[in-house]
């Protein structure tokens, strides 16, 4: 039977192509340019680490580059690419749509540079990777993290007056400009500690046994220095603390390794008597400071450690250890795997 269309269905229908045709006219004149080329603006723009694709938006709104602040948003999330837009510094000009700012931000910097700072390197080691890769004047750097009350960072008061900013450099993969000083280098480094330890609730956690900022970060450095597995983090966390609370020096070699200058491979007997106040074999209780850049499971490991009644353990040759209560049990362990 054939079929007709009564005058009240075609009034619904021209409604709705005509709603169709203004959402899309109203899409396409939200996503355009701010101005045209003859009139275009350059304007700086700058993506911090870790930004969101939100906070992304209501900064290109700030600053004029696009005509509502959830606009850019809305747009990366539709096509999927709100996980793939770059940080770094970047010059835009109010004559790009939309989709041509995203197309730049997911392609990256032409200024865009990138290094990456390992779990576990010293203050020593990071100034010799960021001068040799060219990023930073090793004379600036230095005086960059001498200053380190000069930072805005709450946890900066927490730091002893006459010790470095050795462990509070977070070890991560961070992208920078050819502009970028070196006091911005070690701002993003400091925050970007800052972001890991609110993310653990590290300072309350750490107070909840007992610890000061300043304390625990020495405590997961060395975690650090001594474990290679993730999952042993919390049994040598639980050494340590077991080794404090009776007053039994930690007896640990990465502080020898650091007291002797961070550069040696294998430590000897006679390494064991530097005179230094990070010797842990000669020493009770923790050295003054960090002996290195702790990861976010080694400060986990001090907030979370493992309950054991372990007082020792001893290196394997595959970089794990066997773990001990008893001197006698640790000997046979030192017999056994070394």
């Amino acid at each position: 039977m054939k079929r007709t269309l009564t005058p009240g269905k075609y009034l619904i229908t021209g409604i709705t192509v005509m709603a169709v045709f203004f959402i899309f006219f109203y899409v396409k004149v939200q996503l355009s340019a701010i101005d045209k080329v003859d009139k275009a603006k350059e304007i700086s723009f700058n993506v911090p680490e870790n930004s969101s694709c939100s906070e992304i938006s209501e900064s290109l709104y700030k600053v004029g580059l696009v005509r509502g602040p959830d606009l850019m948003n809305f747009y990366s999330r539709f096509y999927n690419l709100d996980n793939l837009l770059k940080p770094g510094k970047y010059k835009l000009r109010t004559s790009q749509s939309i989709p041509e700012i995203v197309g730049i931000l997911v392609k990256g910097s032409n200024d865009l540079r990138i290094f990456t700072i390992p779990e576990g390197y010293t203050l020593s080691q990071i100034i010799d990777l960021l001068v040799k890769q060219g990023l930073a004047d090793e004379n600036l750097l230095k005086i960059a993290l001498k200053n380190s009350r000069g930072y805005d960072f709450p946890f900066i008061k927490n730091i002893p007056r006459d010790i470095t900013l050795e462990g509070y450099l977070f070890p991560d993969t961070y992208h920078i400009g050819s502009d970028t000083t070196e006091e911005q280098i070690v701002a993003m480094m400091l925050n970007r500690f800052q972001v890991e330890m609110t993310k653990l609730d590290f300072i309350n956690k750490a107070a909840g046994r007992n610890l000061d900022l300043h304390q625990a970060v020495t405590i997961a450095s060395l975690i650090e220095g001594e474990a290679l597995i993730d999952k042993e983090r919390p049994v040598i966390a639980s050494v340590i603390f077991n080794r404090l609370k009776i007053n039994m020096p930690l007896q640990i070699d990465a502080t020898v390794k650091y007291a002797l200058g961070g550069n040696k491979t294998k430590i000897y007997y006679r390494d064991l008597k530097v005179d230094s106040p990070y010797n842990t074999y000669l020493i009770r209780g923790l050295p003054p400071g960090p002996i290195n850049s702790p990861g976010s499971v080694s400060m986990d490991a001090v907030i979370n450690p493992a309950v054991t009644g372990y007082l020792y353990y001893v290196a394997k040759n595959d970089g794990s250890h066997a773990f001990s209560s008893s001197l006698q049990e640790h000997n046979n362990n030192i017999s056994r795997y070394q």
